[in-house]
């Protein structure tokens, strides 16, 4: 029996693996999802595979099934203060589960991986904005999950040929195919604030004395729709014969914490006295992306990410609307 073309979705029911396969269903691809979460699909009518990526059984399912063409690994545990408190946890799920994964992957591929790496693996940097060629000194096991996946993607590709990209993501925001973020706790600062306001109350802001001048801290943020576009051409990027390496995936600039603020009272007109907050460990200062690197080899354009009230009035309007 001949099998299907597929392109599989690990953290498939997630933000960004509901995002990017809603993209890829509408430009008329065939994705499928694995995920082990009871939480329903924003996006219908997608083969859904529920289980561990580090379940043989699953990853038997899955072959019997379809021939795979891509592979976005988007699965993964992601909050940084977690992680600092339950370790063996984050170690399991982002480094021990998906080196299973691979092992049975290379047994039927090989198959390119585009893999959703962080900044984290930059830890404090000493540059910005930073370079991919930057020291990798993580300070969360997070951050530390994420980088030594990407030195195993490398190791695996020199031995047994596993072609792959690592996205390394700064903050993403905003939506596309009408998939809202939703994580359970929300840890991520644009729907954190939209929450608290929809609730009436005032949002928490995490560190108010770092060395910025208004003294929180500085992140990049990519728009969803531009952090799709990325995957898509990593994808083909691959496809062409591209060598496996690491870009990073922002805007290239930096807005802070207190600017997010006063763009949430810009686009609802709401009064906003934050509450403020010792800082979290493992949040650096500045994290800014130097984007040159993707710009060239990727052909990565963001277009809807500079302008962060754009991402406000996005998460404002969905997360507003499903009251």
């Amino acid at each position: 029996m001949s099998k299907s073309d597929a392109i599989l979705i690990t953290g498939g029911l997630g933000y960004v693996g509901q995002s990017l396969a809603g993209v890829l269903k509408r430009r008329g691809e065939s994705p499928i999802l694995l995920d082990y979460r009871d939480i329903p699909s924003q996006v219908p009518d997608i083969p859904l595979f529920r289980g561990s990526v580090g379940s043989k059984q699953i990853w038997k399912k899955i072959f019997e099934s379809y021939h795979l063409t891509m592979i976005y690994h988007c699965a993964g545990l992601i909050v940084v203060p977690e992680s600092l408190r339950e370790p063996a946890r984050y170690f399991e799920e982002n480094l021990i589960a998906p080196l299973a994964m691979l092992n049975y992957i290379r047994d039927n591929g090989p198959i390119p991986m585009v893999f959703s790496s962080s900044a984290a693996v930059y830890g404090n940097p000493k540059a910005v904005p930073i370079p991919e060629e930057a020291m990798k000194v993580p300070i969360s096991p997070y951050g530390v999950s994420k980088w030594q996946f990407e030195e195993i993607l490398r190791a695996y590709d020199m031995a047994y040929v596993q072609p792959w990209v690592a996205l390394r993501y700064f903050n993403v925001a905003g939506s596309v195919e009408g998939v809202i973020e939703s994580h359970d706790p929300e840890t991520h600062l644009l729907p954190r604030i939209a929450m608290a306001l929809i609730r009436h109350e005032q949002p928490e802001i995490y560190g108010t004395d770092y060395p910025t001048a208004d003294g929180t801290a500085i992140r990049d943020y990519i728009h969803m729709h531009d952090l799709v576009e990325a995957h898509l051409q990593a994808a083909h990027y691959l496809q062409e014969g591209g060598s496996s390496q690491a870009f990073n995936v922002g805007s290239g600039h930096g807005h802070s914490v207190q600017e997010v603020i006063d763009g949430y009272a810009r686009v609802t007109g709401l009064p906003i006295s934050p509450i403020r907050m010792a800082k979290r460990a493992g949040d650096p200062p500045i994290l800014v992306a130097d984007i040159y690197k993707a710009q060239t080899e990727l052909r990565f354009k963001p277009c809807y990410s500079h302008d962060v009230d754009h991402m406000i009035r996005d998460t404002w309007k969905l997360l507003n609307g499903r009251r």
